[in-house]
This record gives structure tokens, C-alpha cells and sequence, in this order.
């Protein structure tokens, strides 16, 4: 029997005709929405608008829909009843997520609400959230839009949409009016109809995406991160190594705000820390304090071990010694941990390498050693740059 998790539109959960299968076992799909229905319920949301009741206490109903989010037992469309154990037992089997990812990010969205300053003002205006599928921390996006707009759309990845779905459930659970929510998992192509349809958007990405959506009005675009660590003249590797290792492998390596590129500043010191930083790396074991996340797609992890192989240039090594993708004793597909080291002392003029700032969903890192010019251009294009404390 197939499961179909379903749209929530108009105020209910709601099957589509177009569908597609997710993720992970056999005989579990994903409602679409298409274009022409979206733009039907945009006519719909600005005749039902004017009728709505105030929506007050928003915060309140945020802080408690986290809560159901993380713990609570909640009536997903096409899902059924789905208890905390069951979310993350989906997650596991469809998008590879293993539970103590699962527990930190619902943590992390809880703590990102409880950290807010005073609430913003509500506004008239329908938002859309289009979410990644590497991690489902960025539904806070959805949170902020809620309770600042009249009402939210959400466009959830198709390679991840259960996480999506569920924080839906929960508003509803929280008390949400339901009119002033909607989930609208849709294709690739209907994004563009999606951002035309509402008032004000907030777009996660990769460079390809963020380059297709740049110029639509009303837009907040998160696209890559590059980040990077500086590593200064006379740092020690066994001082470097530690510092390192949880801003490259954590949260298996999802974020974009993981290093990607570590800048040692002093010529000569690349190469021995990168040796140190390979070995750590190799010592994570998949189910660990950094724990890997699975690949679930056929030839995911295969693909996206290739991009760090494709991208090298005579003279670079890739240190790490283990094989870039292994299966588990569980049949389980990871990418392994990479690091790559980029000999020679870089000028400003290097800085376009094609793996610098390099993002994959799984753990990997750069490391080279650069002039003060190169140290600029290369920090001038990344959204996350490290300096250890003093």
C-alpha cells in the first residue's frame, strides 16, 4: 500500500494527482503542487484574508508548537498518527539522518526561539519559505515568518519534506489558525511561480538555485556559506586540530556555516596541519560524537564524493586515507569525511580554485597556506569565518 504525505492547502491536509516518490523504503510518495493550483489558492488567501480573525499571543503558539515538534504525538496528512520515535525513525530510513542529529537540531530550534528579541509587528503580507533538504534547522525561517506575515506558505525540499510536514502538524496542534499555514511541496520549476505568487520569500540554495531566484522582489536569499578558519603564524596542529575538527564534522558537515576552506597564514605551515586534520577526520566512526549522516538515493554518496575528486588540480592531494563512500555493516551509504591539501603558498590570484569553499553534505575541508592578499579574497567571499580565541 503507498503512503502519500499530502499538501496542506486551504486549510486541510490534501492529495494531489502529481507525486513522486520520496526518498528511502519503497511505497512512500509525496503530494505535489502545481503551479496552477497555487495560483488558484492565492486568489483563495486574498478573499479569505479580510475575514480572519486577529492572530494574537504568536510567540506563545511558537514556543509550544517546538515543544510538539520535538516530543509530541501529531496527525501528519497521509502520515497518520506520528509520535517523536516515529519522526525520527522516518528521517533515518528516507533522509539518513541518524537520531542524535535529530535531537540537536530540534533542540537548536527551540533554543534559537527562546533567544529572540521582542516580537516583530505582524504585517498584512503572505510569505513563502523554501527550505534545503540538508537540514531541517531552517524551519526557525518558517517560525520568523509566521509571526511576522498574515500567513506562510512553505515549499519543503523533496528530498527531506517530513520535517517540513511535521512542524506544520505541530502549528496546527498549537492552536494556529489553519487558513494562515500552508505546506506546498512542489517542482523544481514551480519555485518561480511560488516567489510571483507571494509578497515576501525567504530562499535556501546552492549557488545554481540562488543564481535562478536572485532578482525576484521581496526576496531573502541563504546561499553557500564557504566557510572558513584562519589558522595564525605559530599555532600548533595539536592546538589547531581540536578547534578544527568540530567546525568541519559537525552536524555532519550539513551546514553552511561548516568550514570548508583552512587558511594557515605563515608559508610551510599547510601541510602538517592538514596531515594531523586527515587522521582526525579518519578516526570518526559513522555513529560517533560527530556522527555521518546516510545517503539514501542510489549513487548519492557516490556523486557527492566525485565533486571534491573532479575538482582537483595537479598538485593537490587528498590526505584523508580512508575510501571516500563505504557501506555499513547495516547496508547503511556514507560519504566519508575528505580533506584536501593545496600545495604552494596561494596569491590572491589562486583564490578561484574550484575547491575552495567547496560545499558537499557530508564533512570535508581544504587546507592551504596564503598571502595576507589571498587570506582576503578568499574571507571576502565566505558568510562564516573563524579565528581561534585568544
Amino acid at each position: 500500500m503507498t503512503a502519500v504525505l499530502r499538501a496542506f492547502r486551504r486549510g486541510e491536509w490534501r492529495p494531489s494527482l502529481d507525486r513522486e516518490p520520496l526518498p528511502g523504503p519503497a511505497g512512500r510518495e509525496l503530494s505535489l503542487v502545481p503551479e496552477i493550483v497555487a495560483d488558484a489558492d492565492r486568489r483563495w488567501w486574498d478573499g479569505t484574508l479580510p475575514d480572519l480573525p486577529p492572530l494574537t499571543r504568536r510567540r506563545e503558539h511558537l514556543l509550544s508548537a517546538v515543544e510538539l515538534f520535538d516530543h509530541a504525538t501529531l496527525a501528519v496528512g497521509g502520515v497518520g498518527e506520528q509520535s517523536a520515535e516515529d519522526f525520527r525513525a522516518a528521517l533515518w530510513e528516507s533522509a539518513g539522518l541518524p537520531r542524535p542529529l535529530v535531537d540537536r537540531w530540534c533542540a537548536m530550534l527551540r533554543d534559537g526561539l527562546l533567544a529572540r528579541g521582542d516580537a516583530p509587528e505582524p504585517d498584512g503580507l503572505l510569505a513563502l519559505v523554501a527550505l534545503p533538504g540538508n537540514t531541517f534547522t531552517c524551519l526557525e525561517s518558517v517560525c520568523d515568518q509566521a509571526e511576522r506575515s498574515a500567513g506562510v506558505w512553505v515549499r519543503p525540499s523533496r528530498r527531506e519534506p517530513l520535517s517540513a510536514a511535521r512542524l506544520v502538524a505541530a502549528l496546527l496542534a498549537a492552536g494556529w489558525p489553519p487558513a494562515r499555514v500552508g505546506l506546498y511541496p512542489a517542482a523544481q520549476g514551480t519555485l518561480k511561480g511560488l516567489l510571483r505568487l507571494t509578497d515576501r520569500q525567504v530562499v535556501y540554495g546552492g549557488a545554481g538555485l540562488a543564481a535562478s531566484v536572485r532578482d525576484s522582489p521581496g526576496l531573502t536569499l541563504h546561499g553557500p556559506g564557504r566557510g572558513c578558519a584562519l589558522v595564525p603564524p605559530g599555532m600548533p596542529a595539536d592546538e589547531a586540530v581540536p578547534w578544527l575538527l568540530p567546525l568541519v564534522a559537525a552536524d555532519s558537515g550539513r551546514f553552511c556555516s561548516n568550514v570548508r576552506t583552512v587558511v594557515c597564514e605563515a608559508p610551510g605551515a599547510a601541510r602538517p596541519l592538514a596531515l594531523a586534520l586527515a587522521a582526525a577526520l579518519d578516526a570518526l566512526p559513522p555513529d560517533g560524537e560527530l556522527p555521518l549522516s546516510a545517503f539514501r538515493e542510489p549513487g548519492a554518496a557516490e556523486s557527492a564524493a566525485r565533486t571534491v575528486s573532479d575538482r582537483l588540480r595537479p598538485g593537490d592531494r587528498v590526505l584523508t586515507r580512508l575510501p571516500p563512500v563505504t557501506r555499513s555493516t547495516t547496508d547503511d551509504m556514507y560519504a566519508r569525511p575528505q580533506l584536501a591539501l593545496l600545495e604552494g603558498h596561494f596569491s590572491a590570484a589562486d583564490a578561484s580554485h574550484p575547491l575552495i569553499g567547496h560545499e558537499v553534505p557530508f564533512p570535508f575541508a581544504t587546507v592551504l597556506s596564503a598571502s595576507p592578499e589571498a587570506v582576503r579574497a578568499i574571507t571576502a567571499e565566505s558568510l562564516f569565518v573563524y579565528r581561534p580565541a585568544k
